[in-house]
């Protein structure tokens, strides 16, 4: 298992980072994902810049909706960790049991076509082109 960095045992390069991280989530609570990737800080540092900008930098699509694919891509790939993550994420931001059982629903369908599609080798329609 791996080491999981703690606070009070942080460099300054890990504290600064678990810092930003406590101010953009509002939250004095460190995960575990986060305490296992300091013990290299350059990746937890990259890691942490690339995430916030992404799930809670600016764009057109909501934080909801963004942890929506974060949990079906976390489905897909088989990550149980994420998948806990952002689903308790998702539901401080509002999704319900109701949308979670539609989610599965769709991302189970997306796997199975995608399998198909692959595997009959199906050559995608002009129309679909742009």
């Amino acid at each position: 298992m791996t080491n999981l960095i703690e606070y009070e045992d942080a460099n300054e390069e890990v504290r600064a980072v678990y810092d930003d991280i406590r101010a953009t989530r509002q939250t004095e609570y460190i995960n575990n994902f986060w305490k296992a990737l300091a013990n290299h800080p350059p990746t937890l540092r990259r890691t942490w810049e690339n995430l916030k900008e992404i799930m809670a930098g600016p764009g057109e699509i909501d934080p909801l909706t963004r942890e929506l694919i974060y949990i079906a891509v976390s489905v897909t790939n088989g990550c149980d960790y994420c998948i806990a993550s952002h689903s308790a994420a998702a539901r401080n931001k509002g999704m319900t049991e109701q949308m979670f059982g539609e989610l599965m629903a769709i991302t189970g369908a997306a796997n199975m076509t995608n399998r198909f599609a692959n595997g009959y080798k199906i050559p995608v329609d002009e129309i679909f082109k742009q």
